[in-house]
């Protein structure tokens, strides 16, 4: 379990390159609209996903890190050009 900002996934999706939710989504075998409500704070399905309300846009607790494993994973190789 991972608990976060809703800032700080906001942060993370910015840093995306376009096009990012769709190769997180085949990557992880879930829908794309899955992957954009993860970071637009509605998340559904399996994405384990909680929002409280808080401090930077709420508190989020995140049971199941993949999207965001994976968005991170994604962000640094855009930053670093890989």
């Amino acid at each position: 379990m991972t608990r976060t900002t809703f800032n700080k996934l906001r942060e993370v999706k910015d840093s995306l390159p376009h096009g990012s939710s769709a190769v997180i989504a085949a990557e992880l075998g879930i829908a794309a609209d899955d992957v954009r409500d993860f970071f637009r704070g509605s998340a559904s399905g399996d994405t384990g996903y909680h929002l409280e309300p808080g401090p930077d846009g709420g508190i989020v607790t995140l049971d199941n890190t993949r999207i965001l494993e994976v968005a991170l994973r994604i962000a640094w190789e855009a930053k670093n050009g890989l």
